[in-house]
């Protein structure tokens, strides 16, 4: 199958692809890292969960509710780490989960999980640590790992709280990460600028990273789509995302439409495009304009992103689906330290992002079909 003939399939088509590989590769239990609550785990479902809303076929549903209910036990007890933000995002399921079967154990389960909110670790200012294990740092990745699965909490369970917890969280990492020159964001600030990547006179890691300015943009349009529309802080948030789309469409590789490893320096010998956050931008991009927080000219740029996706990174014939160009977990560091990273072909990472992307690529097609 050539990738001319791929490009002719629907979003939706690739995405329940990359679902049906994995799900015969890895029983739920599998999903590596292999038996652990882990928000690898959580991204790939959640975007496999996008892929049920819309098909209604419940054999992902069912996929999706064996994962958890391996991890969790018939008192809503399961095993996670309580001393990062990575630990909530897998949490962003449970509520659908709980609303399907009613079966109380979920719902437990993400009151475990909205608790670590009151006890996880925090800057001067209120910022919370990624880990304890990097103290006095908050990165971008954070902002997805919490932000949805607040707000999708305050909804459910009216705690407005939650709301204002994110929206400072969303406002330090403007103050503190982003530069003004390229308007993109810092992998990560450190508050003592004790670290060996932190500026000592901003706290910056020094680069910007793709995949986690990816998570920041994956958090603006999950958090728009649940804040209340009467909300005051709706337009600083929309302004922070077109802010950001219009930053990255300046980095957008112009012969295959992808992003590279390092965002802003793609004319480096040694940088190399990068499937995850490509994929992660498109999702951010595609839903934008499908909720009308950006302008319809953007969806070239979201399709020029997501044909080279298909061209580059993606090989679906009719006996496999693979994505490549995934770099692996990553922390903040310095330029040398991003671009020798390795790759890893169906990352969870990478497909997770790519399940996003179709979908809502999928969702601006219908919806210009309309």
């Amino acid at each position: 199958m050539t990738n001319q003939i791929k490009s002719f399939y629907s979003p939706l088509y690739l995405a329940e692809r990359a679902c049906q590989s994995l799900m015969k590769r890895y029983s739920p239990r599998e999903l590596p890292p292999a038996g652990k609550w882990h928000y690898h785990q959580g991204v790939f479902l959640y975007g496999m969960l996008k892929v049920w809303e819309k098909t209604n076929k419940y054999e992902y549903f069912d996929y999706i509710k064996s994962y958890f209910d391996y991890l969790i036990d018939e008192d809503g007890n399961f095993l996670f780490a309580r001393d990062e933000l990575d630990s909530i995002q897998p949490g962003m399921l449970l509520f659908t989960l709980y609303k399907k079967t009613g079966d109380r154990r979920y719902k437990i389960a993400a009151k475990k999980l909205r608790s670590l909110f009151w006890t996880l670790n925090r800057t001067k200012e209120g910022g919370f640590w990624h880990k304890d294990k990097y103290p006095y740092q908050m990165w971008l990745d954070g902002l997805f790992m919490a932000g949805p699965f607040a707000l999708m909490y305050s909804h459910e369970y009216n705690e407005p709280e939650l709301i204002e917890i994110v929206l400072f969280q969303e406002k330090l990492m403007c103050i503190h990460m982003k530069d003004p020159k390229t308007g993109l964001l810092y992998h990560a600030w450190d508050e003592k600028r004790e670290t060996p990547w932190s500026n000592s006179a901003t706290g910056c890691s020094p680069e910007f990273w793709g995949r986690s300015i990816g998570w920041y943009g994956a958090a603006l349009v999950e958090m728009l789509e649940l804040l209340p529309e009467n909300h005051v802080g709706r337009k600083e948030l929309i302004e922070s995302l077109r802010n950001l789309v219009e930053s990255l469409v300046q980095f957008q590789d112009k012969e295959t439409g992808l992003w590279y490893q390092v965002v802003d320096k793609g004319d480096r010998e040694d940088n190399w495009l990068e499937s995850s956050c490509s994929s992660l931008f498109i999702y951010t991009i595609a839903k934008a304009i499908q909720k009308n927080y950006i302008d319809i000219k953007y969806l070239q740029t979201v399709k020029f992103a997501y044909e080279g996706l298909l061209k580059n990174m993606i090989i679906c014939d009719n006996d496999d689906w693979i994505m490549k160009g995934i770099c692996i977990g990553t922390s903040a560091g310095v330029y040398d330290y991003y671009v020798s990273r390795p790759t890893l072909e169906n990352d969870l990472h990478g497909v997770g992002a790519f399940l996003l992307a179709s979908m809502a690529l999928q969702e601006v097609i219908e919806k210009r079909e309309e």
